[in-house]
């Protein structure tokens, strides 16, 4: 077991000793974020660990701003607004280094049974429970996905009330220009980079290293790939923690995908297979060392990517990554080792894996790679051929195009038979509706932009 995760019995004995006085109970909800309760240990102990805990069924079904919006059948004004089960997975349970005597869970979401449905029943709309029904279709074949995922940020010197009370303009970067693999420009940060890394791996987490990026403030933080669940649960819970860590630093970290005109902050996703016996089975002898079932699965990739962008790209601001030159891919190509293309081969052996390069850091990684999961699987169930690699600079190919917008995304995953084969119908509709309601809000919404261009001169 890794330092600072918990077993029932450890996490007693610490409450029992005063070590440990408050539980974080947390979910994830459609935006990627971390929403629950702090419990007292004491009665986390004693009432949760037997019984859960409930919660508004509203946290799945509001936006940004935690306001309530039509459209959704799981949570309304019509049904009441009622509660869900909060059901906490034990294997999850850690220490929280960042805050004094506190512990950390993570829940699977349930029905609450009380409108008929069955209690206890997943709610499938929950972005954890969107991916763990693709780990168990990936299970049906006898396999297991293994995936890291590489989260950038900005770093402001600005706290986050400071930022706000000027409107998020005119902030100061950590970094004033290109710190991109720059040991110089990682030491500027160095203390807040390091409480990071050190204060994740007191998490249970297993960090790799820390470099700069190019635009100024840029940084990663990359840790090392696990299962996927696992991945996403350590993804959401470091995003909260480096939130949370700048705060107490004084400082501020944007996880959007595009903050300026400058390069946008990216979350790479590697994934790749194994069987349930912990085999790799990308590796084979094709042209590039590959396998056939990693040929089928890199072919689903492409056939589904515009349809299933939404759920690597789900914010209006997600789309102004796509730019030609700036790293962040404009076609649906793969290429070996080619940082061009939208999906990047890389490895060999048994390290042999796909780069999905097209998701933000503003991504929901349990949706992002349910998604992935899905195309694959598309791929691998119907056999897809692969088509040849892409050589050279992808952005000046005729390829397919990443969708353009938002709009434009959220109509093709909407109309997608793929998406509702792997999903259902439901999440699909409960998604869907997510994605018009971020564009209903930026359609209403009147630009910095706009008040610059037309003020005087219209």
């Amino acid at each position: 077991m890794r330092t600072g995760m918990l077993t029932v019995a450890d996490l007693v004995q610490r409450v029992e000793a005063g070590m440990v006085d408050t539980v974080l109970v947390a979910m994830t909800d459609m935006q990627g974020r971390l929403q629950g309760k702090r419990c007292s240990a004491r009665y986390f102990v004693e009432e949760v660990l037997q019984h859960a805990t409930e919660a508004c069924d509203y946290l799945l079904a509001v936006d940004v701003e935690m306001t309530t919006v039509d459209g959704y059948a799981l949570s309304s004004w019509d049904t009441g607004y009622g509660d869900f089960v909060l059901r906490p997975d034990l294997d999850t349970l850690r220490l929280v280094p960042w805050w004094p005597g506190t512990a950390l869970v993570l829940c699977d979401v349930e029905r609450l049974g009380d409108r008929g449905e069955p209690a206890g029943e997943p709610v499938t709309a929950s972005p954890r429970q969107v991916l763990r029904a693709q780990l168990d279709r990936l299970a049906q074949h006898g396999l297991r996905a293994y995936v890291g995922t590489e989260l950038e940020f900005l770093v402001f010197d600005d706290s986050y009330e400071a930022a706000q009370r000027g409107g998020y303009r005119e902030l100061t970067p950590a970094n004033q220009y290109n710190v991109d693999y720059s040991m110089l420009g990682t030491a500027r940060v160095e203390p807040l980079l390091r409480r990071i890394r050190n204060e994740m791996a007191g998490a249970g987490m297993y960090p790799e290293s820390a470099k700069g990026e190019c635009n100024p403030g840029q940084h990663e933080i990359a840790f090392r790939y696990d299962e996927a669940l696992v991945t996403c649960d350590n993804h959401s819970i470091y995003k909260t923690g480096a939130k949370e860590i700048a705060a107490q630093e004084g400082r501020s970290i944007t996880f959007m995908a595009k903050y300026n005109e400058r390069e946008g902050s990216s979350c790479h996703i590697h994934i790749s297979l194994r069987t349930e016996s912990g085999e790799p089975v990308f590796a084979g002898d094709g042209k590039g060392g590959e396998s056939a079932l990693m040929r089928h699965f890199l072919a689903g990739q492409l056939d589904c990517l515009r349809e299933l962008t939404y759920l690597l790209a789900p914010n209006v601001n997600s789309y102004k990554r796509f730019q030609t030159g700036s790293f962040a891919p404009t076609a649906v190509a793969w290429g070996r080792d080619n940082r061009t293309c939208a999906l990047r081969v890389v490895g060999h052996g048994s390290s042999l894996r796909v780069e999905n390069r097209v998701p933000g850091a503003d991504v929901n990684p349990y949706l992002a790679v349910a998604a992935i999961i899905a195309a694959g699987l598309h791929g691998i169930e119907h056999r897809l051929p692969l088509e040849p690699e892409f050589h050279g600079n992808a952005y000046r190919s005729q390829r397919p195009r990443v969708p353009r917008t938002l709009r434009e995304a959220a109509q093709l995953f909407g109309d997608s038979k793929v998406a509702t084969a792997a999903f259902g119908a439901d999440v699909v509709r409960h998604y869907r509706n997510a994605a018009q309601v971020e564009l209903d809000a930026f359609d209403a919404a009147v630009t910095d932009w706009e008040r610059i261009r037309g003020f005087e001169r219209l």
